[in-house]
């Protein structure tokens, strides 16, 4: 299935509803070890990339987005997903659409983007512990002749599960990190976030 512009689009729209819709919980993970302001923050930017979509093409698409993320949200989360979205987009270039193989390593160039910026490794109690597991999932069932549909499910449930993998990690990166032991016990917000990036895209892609 080739990812065109009406895809992507399709995916960010749904990615903010879901993050719309879990905005209260996602604020009160951060709550308890970060700014207490992820959903609200990602809601709301994640709104305005909406009512800016536009784009002939995947990769402009995904740039726009990763503008006004960049641009409206405030913290950590705006510069580090803006920048998966526009490294992504780039990745992409100008073509009309793009097959599995291009799309998957156009979303390796957005996780690359977090990890330049951000400096995480898996482990860290990042939405990096998310990204990592969803990527190889993903390039795993691609590589076994998946149907992006399939592949995108498959880095989904990853991703949810790396997520959840959190729970019992010290954090080593952001303000969780100042909490010490104190941030064992709870799943990272960031990293929940993206479980709910992938269940959109493999909606999107569905």
């Amino acid at each position: 299935m080739p990812v065109d512009a009406e895809l992507a689009r399709s995916w960010v729209t749904g990615f903010a509803d879901s993050v719309t819709a879990a905005k209260d919980e996602l604020t009160k993970l951060d709550q308890a070890i970060g700014d207490g302001d992820h959903g609200s923050n990602m809601s709301r930017g994640l709104t305005q990339a909406v009512a800016k979509l536009a784009g002939d093409t995947p990769g402009d698409v995904l740039k726009g987005v990763g503008r006004t993320l960049i641009s409206t949200v405030g913290g950590a989360s705006g510069p580090l997903y803006g920048t998966a979205f526009r490294e992504a987009g780039k990745a992409l270039g100008d073509a009309a659409s793009a097959d599995d193989t291009a799309f998957a390593a156009a979303l390796r160039a957005g996780m690359d983007g977090i990890i330049r910026l951000g400096k995480a490794e898996t482990g860290d109690k990042t939405m990096i512990d998310a990204w990592t597991p969803a990527l190889a999932a993903l390039d795993a069932a691609l590589a076994g002749g998946s149907s992006l549909a399939d592949a995108t499910a498959a880095a989904a449930a990853a991703a949810a599960d790396g997520a959840e993998a959190t729970i019992p990690l010290q954090a080593r990166k952001g303000r969780a990190s100042y909490l010490g032991p104190r941030s064992v016990g709870h799943q990272d917000p960031g990293a929940t976030s993206t479980t709910m990036l992938f269940a959109t895209l493999a909606k999107a892609a569905g």
